[in-house]
C-alpha cells in the first residue's frame, strides 16, 4: 500500500499521464474516423462521376429494354451497380475503378483504371454485347424447351381430371357402401 505522505502530489493544473494519453488517443481516433468518412465520401463522389458519365449510353438504350437496374448502393462497400451481374467498385486504394462482372464461374475483372474513360469504354462494350444477346435470344423464337413445357401441362391436366374423377368414384363407391350397410342391418332400437 503506498503511503500518502510519499504519494505525488497533482495540483489543480496538472493533468496525469493517462488522461493526458486518453485525451490524445481520442483525437487520434476521432482524426481517423474522420479520415474513414472523408474516404468513404471520396468513393461515392468517384462512383457518381462515372455514374454521369454513363448516362449517355444507357440514354440510348430503348425504354422498353428493362434488362439493366444502374444505381449507386451506398454501403461500406459503394458500388454502381448496372445488372443484377455487373458492377463498379473502388479499388483498395480509393482510387482505382473495379469493373466487376459475375458469372457461373466466380468474379472477374471486366476492366481496371484510374481514369474514367476506359471503364466507359468496358461498359459500353458490356451493355452492347448484352443488347446483341437479347436480340439474338429473342430472334430464336421460342425456347427448345416449349414443346416439353406443353407435353407437361397438357399430362397435369390429365392428371388433374383423373384425380377428380377418382374421388367422385370414390365419394359415389362410399355412399353405396353406407345406404348397403343401412339396408341390410337391422335396425337397434
Amino acid at each position: 500500500m503506498m503511503d500518502p505522505d510519499h504519494a505525488p502530489a497533482v495540483r489543480a493544473g496538472d493533468v496525469s499521464p493517462l488522461t493526458a494519453a486518453m485525451r490524445e488517443a481520442r483525437i487520434e481516433t476521432a482524426e481517423q474516423t474522420g479520415v474513414v468518412v472523408d474516404l468513404h465520401d471520396a468513393e461515392l463522389a468517384r462512383l457518381e462521376i462515372l455514374n454521369d458519365a454513363l448516362s449517355p449510353i444507357f440514354a440510348d438504350i430503348p425504354p422498353e429494354i428493362q434488362i439493366f437496374d444502374r444505381g449507386i448502393t451506398q454501403g461500406r462497400q459503394p458500388r454502381l451497380w448496372l445488372d443484377s451481374v455487373a458492377h463498379v467498385e473502388m479499388g483498395r486504394d480509393k482510387r482505382v475503378y473495379r469493373f466487376l462482372l459475375d458469372s457461373h464461374l466466380g468474379r472477374r475483372i471486366g476492366a481496371e483504371s484510374t481514369a474514367v474513360e476506359p471503364i466507359v469504354q468496358a461498359v459500353t462494350r458490356y451493355v452492347a454485347r448484352r443488347l446483341v444477346e437479347r436480340e439474338r435470344a429473342l430472334a430464336a423464337g421460342p425456347a427448345p424447351n416449349v414443346a416439353e413445357q406443353r407435353f407437361f401441362a397438357e399430362t397435369h391436366r390429365r392428371r388433374k381430371w383423373r384425380g377428380v374423377g377418382l374421388f367422385a368414384l370414390g365419394v359415389l363407391a362410399g355412399a353405396i357402401g353406407l345406404l348397403a350397410i343401412a339396408w341390410f342391418l337391422p335396425p337397434h332400437y
